[in-house]
């Protein structure tokens, strides 16, 4: 009797243990469905001198959030970048798949004095990449000091103008033309970064130019 209870409990313990497993339910990750904006620039775009949280693609994210665009913005601001170092870098951006790349980028080549012909050929490169993989590129052009001469600021300020025809793309022609007031009150003590106060104000003119490109861009 005690031997039959004993196989009975074995054959029960077997049955038991050969049942398919059951994978634990896991909870559904909610899916980001918003669309991402690469900010793909230098210290200006990194936000440099200002604090954590307030560079204008901080406040470009505040902005795009209160207005409800279904937007997430993507910093890639890199202080100290040239254009060299973006194009060797921007397989970062394109791996995103970005529906809209804001581009600035080249204020340090112009201030190190580089060739123009390299500046524009990474620039030109970096343009490709984006609208390669579908990014609608919104280039932010720059200008330069006035000890660099006319013939050398205009040729430089020319790049980005030739750019932007080339590929038909939206063209801020000078991204602090908005803060650059005689008494320099937007900028921090070096006057080429903006305040955390500038900061807003340059948010305010990418997003007049983005505005209308919103709901227009497929990714």
């Amino acid at each position: 009797m005690l031997y039959s209870i004993f196989i009975a409990l074995v054959l029960s313990i077997n049955a038991w243990a050969a049942r398919p497993a059951q994978a634990a339910v896991q909870p559904h990750p909610k899916e980001d469905t918003k669309k991402v904006l690469v900010v793909f620039g230098d210290s200006l775009s990194a936000g440099y001198g200002v604090p954590p949280g307030q560079s204008y693609p901080d406040d470009l994210q505040r902005k795009l959030d209160a207005q409800g665009y279904a937007w997430r913005v993507v910093n890639l601001g890199i202080s100290g970048d040239t254009t060299s170092g973006g194009l060797a870098r921007v397989n970062t951006g394109t791996a995103l798949r970005p529906a809209m790349v804001l581009l600035e980028l080249g204020g340090n080549d112009g201030l190190r004095g580089l060739p123009l012909s390299m500046t524009r050929e990474n620039l030109d490169q970096i343009i490709a990449a984006f609208e390669h993989v579908g990014a609608r590129v919104v280039l932010a052009g720059m200008t330069l000091p006035p000890n660099y001469g006319p013939d050398y600021i205009h040729s430089f300020e020319a790049i980005y103008s030739g750019l932007a025809a080339k590929y038909k793309l939206p063209l801020i022609p000078f991204l602090l033309r908005d803060i650059a007031t005689p008494d320099m009150r937007y900028f921090q003590r070096d006057g080429i970064h903006p305040t955390a106060e500038g900061a807003q104000i340059v948010s305010n003119t990418v997003f007049r130019t983005i505005k209308p490109l919103l709901g227009t861009v497929k990714n």
